[in-house]
């Protein structure tokens, strides 16, 4: 049977006093930095575990040196204008109700704050999260999978007619106009969920990227699946950002784990780069392959039919078929009592090797 969710996704803090120094021996130490903007295809999951694992390696790196996090978010804006349920969960339940403690300084988009007491160092080896059962407090992680419902990011419907512009898009997203996954331009807006499966004219629902990345985006009515799409193959794609950088540049980024060269898939093969997906992106083992039958056969066609759409006139977007395939084996796992690949809701989060 599948484990019962929590009703609350706040991080879950290790036991333990662990070290702790006065504040004011602290502050005459220079601080380590820390940095985060939380991207807007990040959704709480990912930008949580990422911001844990800059605070665990600086402790590791720098033991018990006083810690200041500058977090910023890019995009996650309601229907009020103000931050989204993601933000503000970020903001609020994790930052400074869990990291804090954690550090000497933290600085939000709202306010910088001082820790009132001594900064811990017994930082967590891993980060728990939990989810909640209701939708309402799960924002965008919840996902019916038997009714395939519309899933904007956000609930009021926009009553524009025509797509915004490329400089308003840009400015939603903070950045210049350049592709979210490679950094190359020209860019073109790439609709979360297509108008064709109800998506709106909002900026919230569009993208910028580049011509390739455009035609290999899923065209789902799923915008959170969309985003997380988009945070995997930024990753998955992340050498072909440094193209055209100076050798100096490039070295920096080879001597500090980073890739310099773009990987080609035109060779892969349709079921191939399909497999590659689900593994990568869904989480996919060997297991779940074999596990393949006309029941899941039949709901894959269902999903693709109720939920997905075709762009560019392609048939076959990898993407596309990949999350059809996902939801057809949660659709299948969740009639049987199981969890299906994953646990229900699960992001992506992991990192992998590159073929």
């Amino acid at each position: 049977m599948p484990k019962k969710k929590q009703r609350s996704r706040k991080s879950q803090k290790a036991s333990g006093s662990g070290s702790r120094r006065p504040a004011r021996e602290m502050a005459q130490e220079k601080a380590v930095l820390l940095y985060h903007d939380m991207a807007v295809y990040e959704n709480f999951e990912r930008c949580a575990r990422r911001v844990f694992e800059v605070l665990r390696n600086a402790e590791r790196q720098m033991p018990g040196k006083p810690r200041h996090l500058f977090l910023r978010v890019q995009g996650h804006r309601n229907d009020a204008g103000g931050f989204d349920h993601d933000a503000m969960e970020i903001i609020r339940n994790f930052a400074m109700e869990f990291l804090l403690p954690y550090l000497t300084r933290l600085t939000t988009p709202f306010h910088t704050l001082g820790n009132n007491h001594p900064q811990r160092n017994d930082v967590p080896e891993e980060l728990q999260i939990s989810y909640p059962e209701n939708p309402e407090e799960g924002a965008g992680f919840w996902y019916d999978v038997d009714l395939l419902p519309l899933r904007p990011r956000g609930s009021t419907e926009n009553d524009r007619k025509t797509a915004p512009k490329l400089a308003a898009i840009a400015d939603y997203l903070g950045m210049d106009p350049a592709c979210l996954v490679c950094w190359g331009t020209p860019v073109e807006r790439a609709h979360a969920v297509p108008s064709s499966l109800g998506g709106s004219m909002d900026v919230r629902n569009f993208a910028l990227l580049c011509p390739d990345h455009h035609r290999q985006a899923p065209d789902i009515a799923d915008a959170e699946a969309f985003w997380a799409w988009v945070d995997y193959a930024e990753i998955r794609d992340s050498g072909s950002k440094w193209n055209g950088a100076a050798p100096e540049v490039q070295e920096w980024v080879r001597a500090h784990g980073g890739r310099t060269e773009p990987k080609d898939r035109g060779e892969m093969e349709f079921l191939a780069a399909v497999r590659f997906e689900l593994q990568h992106l869904y989480g996919w083992a060997d297991a779940d392959f074999e596990g393949m039958s006309w029941d899941l056969l039949q709901e894959y066609h269902q999903v693709l039919d109720a939920a997905t759409g075709r762009h560019f006139g392609v048939e076959k977007k990898v993407a596309t078929h990949a999350w059809a395939y996902h939801i057809a084996r949660r659709r299948l796992a969740k009639r049987l009592g199981e969890t299906g690949p994953l646990p229900p809701d699960h992001p992506w989060t992991g990192t992998w090797p590159v073929p």
